[in-house]
């Protein structure tokens, strides 16, 4: 993947840049470019990180049947160690990570694989905060390694993942909701 312009991930959080099976992988089947894998999960429901105006479908990005490359290879791609660091394709890995009906085992073993369990336990730890009554965040939690959390400028601070109200029918509280795909279109 031509995916090595700027700073990776890796590289962000001190670490040498793994090679990606995963990657590999998302490239044969034609998603060869960070943007391409960022356009698939916005073709699965995740329309939050969507541009304005920009109309993302089948058609413009091609359509993986979910068992050529599932929701969580989605999620793990967009967090892996060898792109180049951002923010925002951080950020919906986040979303994805949490898509309806995601194993937590395979997520793991997954991040495991591609050596991003640092970043999957830490995105995990802060959903664990935002919907602790969701047996998902602790089950995934549970199967990773422990890890320190990451100084604060590396990975995108809790309100990066979420979407928050400041006023509501009880007047001013903040609300908190994990960001997710919509529906999780895997056939």
């Amino acid at each position: 993947m031509n995916s090595m312009e700027g700073e990776t991930l890796a590289q962000r959080l001190g670490m040498t840049v793994p090679f990606s099976p995963l990657l590999e992988k998302a490239e044969r089947l034609g998603f060869d470019t960070p943007e391409k894998i960022e356009n698939l999960a916005r073709v699965r429901g995740l329309q939050y990180y969507s541009e304005p105006l920009r109309k993302v479908n089948e058609e413009t990005v091609g359509y993986v049947a979910g068992e050529s490359l599932s929701n969580e290879e989605i999620a793990i791609c967009l967090l892996s160690m060898a792109l180049p660091y951002s923010q925002q394709r951080i950020r919906m890995g986040g979303a994805m990570l949490a898509a309806s009906g995601n194993d937590p085992a395979l997520l793991a073993r997954l991040a495991v694989g591609e050596r991003c369990e640092r970043v999957v336990h830490y995105i995990a730890s802060l959903g664990f905060k935002v919907e602790p009554q969701n047996p998902f965040w602790n089950e995934l939690l549970r199967l990773l390694p422990e890890f320190e959390p990451p100084r604060p400028d590396l990975l995108p601070h809790i309100t990066r993942f979420v979407a928050m109200t400041g006023v509501t029918r009880n007047c001013r509280e903040t609300v908190m909701q994990w960001i997710r795909p919509r529906s999780a279109k895997v056939e």
